[in-house]
């Protein structure tokens, strides 16, 4: 728009003459960028950067690599690829020296040492040293699951969760262990199975310095000092500390006995109670007394038998005060 004898009239680029005329118009009009994108209209400060900003509309990447024949649209995206192929990595970081390609990645990295974490999430305030785990975190919040798995149809909120559940469908397990050659989905589970032949224990608990191989051991372990039971009975609302007592205690409503003999197909609810009665046919006695020496197939039948030896007696009646060294007599009695 041009003001002609007190008349506002539309004047396009074209119709002024000189260049240094239209330089002067189109820096005014654009705030010192000149040249507009025809598509989204976004404005350039040199015909060069518009050229190569149009690449991302046009789909054009001129810039080929000569190793490996992949393109790209700009040329020092294609300077940074050529360090995969020749190994160079021209920035360090100062505090442990390790060497990056490209000067993001070393951006990112200081953040290790510096403790930096620049995103932070607008819900809980928990904050990020990469805005990719911020992304990732905030679907905590929405829900949003954008990853699905071809073959079940499962979603996961990042691609690595999405990655590891897909070996279960593959049976791709490319960690191997170097001392028994047994092979693992993921680095973690590596990690953890490594402590089998190192004996580390690293996981402390602090009521009774009980330490374990695996974190969730002592999450688990931690309830006999807490007396949480997490896991509720839908039937009965009875409680329990671990999700295959609940389990084993739901065959009580079901009356399912999954755990079958195989000599005389007796069944049993739990498998402890089928290897125990397995020693009725095999004879195994593997608990022996140590003042009668007699041998017995369950433990608790020890416990009785030692209670008979040693006068010990364990179970009081509340009316009388009577002592009986096994439960049974106790409940007969009363």
């Amino acid at each position: 728009m041009m003001e002609v004898d007190g008349q506002t009239e539309m004047i396009s680029c074209s119709d002024l003459s000189g260049k240094s005329s239209l330089d002067e118009h189109t820096s005014v009009d654009t705030r010192g960028k000149a040249y507009q994108c025809t598509e989204c209209h976004k404005c350039f400060s040199s015909k060069g950067n518009l050229t190569t900003h149009m690449r991302i509309h046009t789909g054009e990447k001129p810039y080929g690599c000569p190793e490996c024949g992949k393109s790209f649209s700009h040329k020092n995206t294609l300077v940074m690829h050529t360090r995969v192929h020749t190994g160079d990595k021209p920035y360090h970081c100062t505090e442990c020296l390790m060497r990056f390609s490209v000067k993001c990645s070393l951006v990112k990295h200081m953040r290790a040492h510096t403790g930096e974490k620049p995103y932070q999430c607008t819900s809980c305030l928990k904050a990020f040293a990469h805005k990719s785990y911020l992304i990732r975190h905030m679907r905590v919040h929405t829900g949003e699951k954008p990853f699905p798995c071809s073959e079940c149809l499962k979603c996961f909120s990042d691609k690595g969760s999405l990655a590891k559940h897909i070996r279960t469908h593959t049976g791709y397990k490319p960690h191997q262990c170097p001392e028994c050659v047994q092979c693992f989905t993921t680095k973690g589970k590596l990690v953890g199975h490594m402590r089998v032949h190192t004996g580390d224990k690293p996981f402390k608990c602090l009521q009774c310095e009980k330490s374990f191989k695996q974190m969730y051991t002592l999450v688990t372990h931690m309830r006999i000092h807490t007396g949480s039971k997490p896991f509720n009975c839908s039937e009965c609302d009875k409680c329990f500390s671990y999700k295959h007592s609940l389990e084993a205690h739901m065959r009580v409503h079901s009356g399912e006995k999954p755990y079958k003999c195989s000599e005389c197909l007796k069944s049993f609810r739990q498998k402890g109670n089928l290897k125990t009665h397995m020693k009725i046919h095999t004879c195994e006695k593997p608990y022996e007394c140590s003042v009668c020496h007699k041998h017995f197939s369950e433990i608790g039948s020890l416990v009785k038998q030692e209670r008979i030896n040693t006068g010990i007696t364990s179970y009081e009646t509340s009316e009388c005060l009577k002592c009986f060294r096994v439960k049974s007599r106790l409940i007969e009695h009363e």
